[in-house]
């Protein structure tokens, strides 16, 4: 068993007795969180495959494999909530959120595990960070995917082009995360600014209410 799978124990089972005990809200909070959990872990399986499969190198794979991956993965636990608990647009909204944070937290503490915790500096920047660019992800598929489910005909397509914009947007934050320096900054600097504006809008909206 490698460190990812003891680092996924660890942090999953207190999780999954608090899923046994809590209420049917607070339950279904906790569940989404482990099932992005869940999903990382599944996306590094399935990008270390697709990695072996196609020879190429860990850099190369987190640019081109891992985003398209991570984000159909991501998606997979909330197109199983809409379709088969048929679930509104406000909790499947949280649903998406919720499995983005999941899946950024156990990256983050995978990430803590491999690289160590010596530069403070860099695992904020890297948290945040990376935090931002799954929520920003999840975020944006929420808002595409409510905006187009309502068109049946365009359900489909729409729901693909929503995908490739997520896949896109991560492949390209991967990019800048990796060619460090400047970009690392402006990489990290970019999701968090616009989660802080769509708060604001967010805001905006209930006060106009």
């Amino acid at each position: 068993m490698t460190y990812m799978e003891n680092t996924f124990i660890c942090l999953a089972a207190p999780l999954f007795l608090a899923i046994l005990c809590l209420k049917r809200s607070w339950r279904r909070a906790l569940t989404f969180l482990l099932a992005g959990m869940i999903c990382c872990l599944l996306s590094a399986y399935v990008s270390s495959f697709f990695a072996a499969i196609f020879e190429i190198d860990l850099a190369t794979a987190s640019h081109a494999v891992a985003p398209a991956v991570e984000e159909c993965i991501k998606f997979l636990p909330i197109l199983f909530y809409i379709i088969i608990f048929e679930a509104g647009k406000e909790d499947s909204i949280n649903g998406i959120l919720l499995v983005s944070v999941g899946f950024a937290t156990f990256e983050n503490v995978c990430f803590l595990t491999s690289y160590g915790t010596s530069d403070l500096f860099s695992l904020m920047i890297r948290g945040f960070g990376t935090g931002a660019m799954h929520v920003l992800c999840g975020t944006a598929t929420a808002i595409g995917l409510f905006s187009l489910w309502d068109r049946a005909w365009i359900r489909i397509t729409g729901t693909f082009a929503v995908l490739c914009f997520t896949i896109t947007f991560h492949a390209i934050f991967n990019i800048m995360v990796s060619a460090g320096g400047i970009s690392l900054g402006i990489a990290s600097a970019v999701p968090m600014a616009l989660i802080i504006i769509v708060f604001v809008l967010s805001q905006k909206k209930i006060g106009l209410k």
